[in-house]
């Protein structure tokens, strides 16, 4: 529980573990696990028993002060040392120099007994502290608990179990039932069903057979998998997710940004007036000394904040924790906290709402045959990734792998030109047929259009139907009842279609024929007509829309499951496809904003109390002591509520 961070600027290589809670420079070694807890253990009962020894045995005096110093330094040799290190690289305001400057303070005023119980309380509190602190974190780590042991790489006809580090690129794994899979890469033999619960929170079984992906972290159920290997360990699913996680607390939340400016203001203040405290009243008003020193070293016990410096930043991390258990990912405190600000929600249409699996619902051709009209606009979008490409691919009944596809060019917002067998081949929306200068069939079908033309000449139009997730109605009902104020779509897509997929999810307000400019235009907008306190978050896929994720307060990427693009955009990760889970990581986002705030308030009353009591001499030395390691043993108990918040979420 040490405080010195909290005084000082913060060095660099100390801000990551304290932003977790869990910076324990203390130098003494309870903080740690095994054998150095045991031994703070052991140093403990012997204190006390000296301790007890001094206090109720019949012993002369000088053999008592022996006992009484004994136990000090059985339990408090460490602090004194680190005390003596810390005013030696002038950094004296941190909590061991306050522990010592007391308890050697009440032992030259002859309460022997008061200042080994201020040391000896002080270790026990934060045994118990490092102890919670730990178990917490041990507790997330649990839950993250997604890296695999080992892979089983098939080399020269032999299986090998190494570390999958060491795997390479194009390399065969085997997968047993029961395995995790280790790396990233494409089935090339089996057939099986994986486990996703670690990577999106979701139980229900992914299926997979020959030519299918297996993403690192998923568990295999029951068939054995012969698994090439496409990313390597570093770069796979599995690695980037601990990444992103471990690596959550360097983006700080605006609470612990206060903590941190306000430690380093409180403290020497609270100083000061304990120096006050004990010089005033004697000089000026004829009070009693040691009253009075007594009085302030119980003003210095209690004044370290470290309640706040490591439970504000532990709770943000527990929420963290619970999120990334249900597949929400945020990569920090700071998202965390705005996210708790929602109050518009910005959604892309397509693979957001919608499935994004489109299929080819009719076609209309203009000059020659349906078939034909079809199978040129695949060949075309033969090297897209759009999902409009993909569905025009799979409606083709011929075989274009012989086709000769050169010149492709994709036009965002618009669609692909390529020169197919020779002729210059434009398949795309109406925006596009203007630019080539074709003229084209309009008309009011429901879907996205894919108009055709080749060497100029329009040959007719495709119309690809997409459908709405079963969840988006749901999910923009939620947010509503969140007190989300504003929802809106955002879409390229046709305004016909738009309006119909608008109507069915139940969005406030919709905007279709969107280039992806412009959708960054209307988040400004949005961005100016959000709440003074609120924040605007924008939810697409996390692959084309990245310019709005950025621009948004909060950018959320969905269904990115094994997606770069995706989890390098995003501010928030939704591992799967339900756009229910947005509004569970605005439950837990408040959630934990709210333990934040109750553990702020408890802290300083707490401590405000027991330094009012202190002056007026109410509140003895070990109650200051036991104030101070309670007060942070508790917040840290109820930073833990945040992960648990996020077990409640479906």
């Amino acid at each position: 529980m040490s405080c010195k961070h909290c005084h000082h600027d913060h060095e660099e290589e100390h801000e990551h573990e304290h932003e977790h809670g869990h910076s324990h420079e203390h130098g003494h070694e309870h903080g740690g696990e095994g054998e150095n807890r045991k031994v703070m253990l052991i140093r403990i009962g012997v204190s006390a028993v000296l301790l007890l020894i001094g206090w109720l045995a019949p012993l002369p005096e000088w053999l008592k002060i022996v006992c009484f110093a004994a136990s000090y330094l059985v339990v408090g040799y460490q602090v004194v040392i680190e005390a003596v290190k810390s005013i030696l690289r002038l950094e004296p305001l941190d909590e061991m120099f306050l522990m010592t400057v007391a308890s050697v303070g009440a032992f030259c005023l002859g309460d022997y007994a008061e200042g080994v119980a201020v040391m000896l309380l002080y270790q026990i509190g934060e045994f118990f502290q490092d102890y919670a602190v730990d178990q917490s974190r041990d507790s997330i780590a649990e839950l993250m608990d997604i890296r695999p042991d080992s892979a089983n790489v098939e080399r020269e006809g032999l299986v090998e179990t190494i570390l999958p580090q060491y795997v390479q690129v194009g390399e065969t794994i085997v997968v047993r039932p029961g395995e995790k899979v280790p790396l990233d890469g494409t089935v090339i033999e089996g057939d099986s069903s994986l486990n996703t619960l670690a990577l999106t929170g979701e139980s229900a079984p992914r299926h997979v057979k020959k030519g299918d992906a297996a993403l690192s972290g998923c568990v295999n159920l029951n068939g054995l998998l012969r698994i090439q290997v496409t990313h390597a360990y570093e770069d796979s699913t599995v690695a980037r997710i601990l990444e992103l996680v471990e690596h959550a607390g360097e983006n700080k939340s605006q609470a612990d940004r206060f903590i941190t400016r306000f430690a380093r203001v409180y403290t020497p203040v609270v100083v000061a007036l304990a120096v006050l405290v004990a010089i005033v009243p004697p000089l000026f008003f004829g009070g009693d000394w040691s009253q009075w020193i007594t009085s302030a070293l119980t003003f210095l016990v209690i004044s370290c904040p470290c309640a706040l410096v490591i439970s504000v930043p532990l709770t943000f991390f527990s929420g963290i924790g619970g999120a990334s258990r249900r597949g929400i990912l945020v990569k920090g405190a700071g998202y965390l906290e705005t996210l708790a600000k929602a109050d518009t929600a910005v959604f892309d249409k397509t693979g957001t709402l919608t499935k994004g699996s489109f299929a080819i619902a009719s076609a209309e051709a203009v000059k020659g045959s349906k078939e034909d009209l079809i199978v040129l606009a695949a060949a075309a979008e033969r090297f897209s990734t759009h999902p409009i490409a993909e569905s025009l691919r799979q409606g083709c009944q011929k075989d274009i792998s012989a086709w000769t596809v050169e010149d492709v060019e994709e036009i965002p917002g618009h669609g692909v030109r390529a020169k197919v067998n020779g002729k210059a081949v434009s398949v795309g929306n109406a925006q596009l047929m203007e630019r080539e200068g074709v003229s084209y069939a309009r008309g009011n079908q429901v879907g996205t259009v894919a108009h055709v033309s080749a060497d100029g000449e329009y040959l007719g139009y495709i119309v690809i139907a997409d459908t709405v997730k079963p969840g988006s109605a749901e999910a923009i009902s939620e947010l509503k009842r969140l007190g989300v104020r504003k929802t809106v779509m955002l879409t390229g897509d046709s305004r016909s279609v738009a309006e119909a997929v608008a109507r069915d999810v139940g969005v406030d307000e919709m905007h279709a024929g969107l280039l992806p400019d412009e959708k960054v235009g209307e988040v400004e907008r949005l961005l100016k007509e959000r709440g003074e306190n609120g924040a605007l978050i924008f939810v697409g896929d996390g692959i084309n829309d990245a310019p709005v994720l950025a621009r948004a307060d909060i950018g959320v990427a969905m269904g990115a499951l094994g997606s770069d693009a995706a989890i390098e955009a995003a501010d928030v990760v939704l591992m799967d496809d339900d756009p229910r889970k947005l509004a569970s990581a605005i439950r837990i986002a408040r959630k934990t904003r709210t333990i934040v705030r109750q553990n702020v308030i408890f802290s300083l009353g707490v401590k405000l109390l027991v330094m009012v009591l202190g002056v007026l001499h109410l509140a003895p030395l070990w109650a200051a002591v036991f104030a101070d390691v309670g007060v942070c043993f508790l917040a840290i108990l109820n930073a833990m509520r945040a992960m648990k918040a996020a077990d409640k979420e479906k």
